[in-house]
């Protein structure tokens, strides 16, 4: 199988998640580069369980197999969750999840000793360095690859509503960045992330990574890291766009929007009826607006340039998806967007937090608390 080319098409919508999480000390609530021996011991302990050594030491991802639904998703993170925790706690570790950590200082957090991490930071320097950031990644199956552009595409229309509702970074190095998620604006620094060209057909996209591996510039990191991209390799669509939750309960509203919204365009394909599109500098202006503003944003939601909050957008939008998500099992699990927007997302929180008392410690203590206690 020749992995630029060969979609390994999927006869089902199935749905595969990857979540990261990180290792913080309980007195300094700083990052602790000690997830590989995590990992080792929770592998020892408790067989089976599928985790994953990150770009950075501090970093442990759940992983999931590949399921039928949120529901089956979350499950299986919260199994595995629950282990990585009784690991952690026995060595004296508390387990943090968020877009970016607000305080902790990228030189001192020692990546994980893999060649193409290695190769990343001998071509990007400065600015591959600073990559304290943390995100879900959503697979969705996809049954053929000439629907996996239109259906990025489409995805792509609605990056703010996706990031809206997850963001959970407005602190970087000890400041409040202004943003909801600073971990948006860091990581498309990156010569290689950021948002996917608008590719017209399987072929074109074919064609671009023939280039980039031609020029070498996937030789040193191994695949584009793009916010949406396809993962030939499984038959996928791979949505990268939301920052990491502190909580189960609003990844579980995050994977659930983003599986219903693949499996509604993918629907609309299979009715004929022409799928969203946006010009590309209107969806590079949602994603800033997305990334300062979180569910404050105002965002373009035609090529006329019509403006509508994001928060009437995710209502309508949970809306809208209310048929796909009884087909596939996830009511309570969409509906719980509706429930970040009456509360708050993960950025409003730590914000509030901060704001009262100037510091960042009791902001990583309440995220730390939240993935105990906020369960589905």
């Amino acid at each position: 199988m020749d992995p630029f080319r060969d979609f390994a098409r999927s006869p089902k919508p199935t749905l595969g998640v990857e979540w990261e999480i990180c290792l913080v000390d309980p007195t300094t609530r700083d990052l602790v580069p000690r997830a590989a021996e995590v990992i080792d011991e929770v592998g020892r302990r408790f067989p089976g369980v599928s985790l994953e050594k990150e770009f950075l030491q501090n970093t442990v991802e759940l992983v999931t197999p590949v399921c039928e639904n949120t529901r089956e998703a979350v499950r299986y993170l919260q199994d595995s969750l629950d282990k990585v925790r009784v690991v952690a706690e026995g060595e004296g570790l508390r387990l943090w999840a968020g877009g970016g950590h607000p305080f902790s200082d990228f030189r001192e957090q020692p990546l994980s000793p893999k060649f193409t991490y290695q190769e990343i930071i001998n071509r990007t320097q400065y600015w591959g360095r600073q990559m304290l950031l943390w995100g879900i990644h959503c697979h969705v199956g996809v049954r053929h690859e000439d629907r996996v552009w239109p259906i990025i595409n489409a995805v792509m229309t609605k990056y703010p509503h996706l990031l809206a509702v997850s963001a959970s970074s407005p602190g970087w190095d000890g400041l409040d960045t202004g943003y909801a998620s600073n971990r948006t604006m860091l990581y498309q620094q990156l010569p290689t992330a950021g948002m996917p060209y608008q590719f017209g057909s399987w072929d074109e996209w074919v064609q671009f990574m023939v280039d980039q591996r031609t020029s070498g510039v996937i030789n040193h990191t191994g695949s584009m890291h793009f916010d949406v991209r396809p993962a030939a390799k499984w038959g996928t669509v791979e949505v990268r766009i939301s920052d990491a939750t502190s909580n189960l309960r609003e990844l579980a509203a995050v994977v659930a929007l983003t599986h219903c919204l693949v499996v509604h365009f993918d629907r609309m394909i299979d009715a004929g009826e022409k799928l969203p599109s946006l010009q590309p500098w209107h969806v590079a202006e949602n994603k800033w607006r997305g990334a300062r503003y979180g569910l404050e944003a105002l965002v373009i939601t035609s090529r006329e340039t019509d403006e509508r909050w994001v928060t009437e957008e995710l209502e309508e939008l949970v809306a809208v998806l209310q048929p796909v998500a009884k087909d596939m099992g996830c009511v309570d699990e969409l509906n719980l967007v509706l429930e970040i927007m009456e509360r708050g997302a993960g950025y409003s929180r730590m914000r509030r937090l901060h704001s009262a008392n100037g510091d960042w410690k009791p902001v990583v203590d309440a995220s730390c608390q939240e993935l105990v206690e906020w369960t589905v």
